[in-house]
């Protein structure tokens, strides 16, 4: 009997079964994206009906997305130091490439999709799509673990008296701090990733990921602290993009800095599709003390909520923006598939 005709089709049906699976995805990627835009536009067309009025300075958007996506460079390449240390080769190009597409997925429900765009982005002869996942449980929960620290602390050590009456934001980040701080150290994200089954089929796992140090995790936090100070001044470029006056980049850096990384972290840790209305709640809080009474702004509230809303759709236009460029102008693994 000719296995050849067998042979060919199943990789018939195999090829079809992938682009079923890159059509759903990409649909699913398209519809909760489309729905994050029009839930933030509806939120800033309710704050004009309810008589509040702003004009953006479009160039000081420009600066909120830029600063973000440089925020984010930080920690993307602490992910490919990840990667390397776990014995995968992939190009810092497709490394990068992989990173800001696979923000995406945080938009659909689970958070999943951005362990498997990640992993398939980089799958190939050089990069282990199961070791790739655990790689991206690192560089995520590490980001978390060091916003929750510096949000933590910001908030013990530098407190606006009228703070107090959110109490609940410190325990909030401590308790945040702990939940995706402890995977991340050493013995404990070895020993899960163990548990977890992902040496099936890498008999040199162990060797690989005994190269998770303290020394790795240190670095990734000192390049996750950069990360969220330049992510703390794409909201500062916010409020500028408001007209906003009175803030100051530098001397009230710890403000934007505590809101920003509490807003991401309690919103990506709900898997709640990409932290809506947590992030939001998180933001609006800590802004709110900040621009009525540290600026003495009038309409504070109402700036809190448009600054929180219009934050979040520079940074979703930004990560659209990036993905196609790098989709397009970088040869990725398998740059014929979305994931493999």
């Amino acid at each position: 009997m000719n296995a050849e005709p067998v042979d060919n089709a199943r990789s018939g049906r195999k090829h079809w079964l992938k682009l079923l699976f890159n059509l759903v995805v990409l649909a699913l990627l398209f519809y909760f994206v489309r729905d994050s835009i029009r839930s933030a536009i509806e939120q800033l067309r309710a704050q004009e009906e309810s008589g509040f009025r702003w004009r953006l300075q479009w160039t000081w958007v420009v600066v909120s997305g830029g600063l973000y996506l440089l925020g984010s460079l930080p920690m993307g390449w602490f992910w490919y130091r990840i990667l390397r240390a776990l014995g995968q080769h992939p190009r810092p190009a497709e490394a990068l490439r992989a990173f800001y597409i696979g923000h995406l997925g945080k938009y659909v429900p689970g958070k999943a999709l951005v362990i498997i765009l990640r992993a398939g982005l980089l799958k190939s002869e050089r990069v282990s799509a199961a070791v790739a996942a655990a790689s991206v449980f690192l560089e995520t929960l590490t980001m978390m673990a060091v916003g929750a620290f510096l949000s933590a602390g910001i908030l013990a050590l530098r407190p606006h008296e009228d703070m107090r009456q959110h109490g609940w934001l410190l325990p909030l980040a401590l308790g945040l701090m702990v939940a995706a701080g402890l995977p991340t150290v050493p013995p404990i994200f070895r020993r899960l990733v163990l548990r977890l089954g992902v040496p099936k089929g890498d008999p040199g796992i162990v060797d690989k990921i005994n190269n998770v140090t303290w020394r790795l995790v240190g670095t990734g936090w000192l390049a996750m602290i950069v990360g969220w100070l330049l992510l703390g001044l794409s909201l500062w470029a916010t409020l500028q993009a408001l007209g906003v006056e009175g803030v100051e980049p530098i001397a009230h850096l710890h403000y934007y800095t505590a809101a920003v990384a509490l807003a991401m972290v309690a919103g990506f840790l709900s898997l709640i599709p990409g932290g809506v209305l947590v992030r939001e709640v998180i933001l609006m809080s800590i802004m709110g003390i900040y621009l009525a009474k540290v600026l003495k702004v009038a309409e504070a509230d109402a700036i809190a909520v448009v600054s929180a809303v219009l934050l979040r759709l520079i940074w979703l236009v930004s990560e659209l923006i990036a993905s196609g460029i790098l989709y397009v102008g970088v040869r990725g693994a398998q740059a014929e598939n979305v994931v493999s």
